[in-house]
């Protein structure tokens, strides 16, 4: 299975027609956040795939050009704070930052983050009475700390995805908000059995159910 993960900026090559010669083959495609919901629904139009996504912190209501107010991509399936099944990949979503302005939407305290992940639990233990795993991906916008974080509140990463990883041990963790200007930057990186990826602005990856 081929997935090409998307976050933070839009991409000229993907914001076109030439998205289907480039990646007509992907089978699912995933949002990390910070993404105009018209980009998102273009994809899910042109690409005949499911496209999944979670919220990053500037994401809020956005305008059509007829005037429409949209509060979420249509088309696409929310993961967020919940898990479903797609395509046999078992998914789950955590979108938002660490909380950098007071009452801003999508952002959390490291505890509002954990409570969140709290009203996750149930459905992860069905799913490992089902399907005999956790989940396969656990989608942020945010990354975990002291994992391709910054250290500045706005990116600094939650201390709870580091807990979550260790317990629930998700094959991936793929999230943006990070962005990524040098070659040499570490974009990859293993934590635990979770392969953490930034996957600013796109990223194809390569499922064989190992990991």
């Amino acid at each position: 299975m081929k997935i090409l993960a998307l976050s933070d900026r839009v991409v000229e090559a993907i914001y076109s027609a030439r998205v289907r010669n480039l990646y007509g083959d992907v089978d699912l495609v995933i949002g990390c956040g910070d993404l105009p919901y018209y980009y998102l629904e273009y994809v899910a139009t042109l690409l005949p795939v499911p496209v999944v996504y979670v919220f990053g912190n500037h994401d809020k209501t956005q305008y059509t050009a007829d005037g429409r107010i949209v509060h979420a991509p249509e088309g696409c399936i929310s993961l967020e704070g919940r898990s479903v099944v797609v395509k046999g990949l078992i998914l789950a979503g955590l979108g938002g930052s660490m909380r950098y302005r007071p009452q801003a939407a999508n952002q959390y305290t490291e505890g509002e983050m954990r409570w969140r992940i709290l009203k996750l639990i149930p459905a992860l233990l069905l799913n490992r009475l089902r399907y005999g795993r956790y989940l396969d991906i656990l989608v942020t916008h945010s990354p975990p700390f002291g994992i391709h974080d910054g250290s500045d509140l706005t990116h600094r990463g939650f201390k709870s995805f580091l807990t979550f990883m260790r317990y629930f041990k998700p094959r991936y963790l793929l999230h943006g908000h990070k962005h990524v200007y040098r070659n040499n930057a570490t974009v990859s990186s293993l934590y635990h059995e979770t392969r953490v990826v930034n996957v600013y602005p796109k990223r194809l990856i390569e499922w064989d159910g190992n990991g």
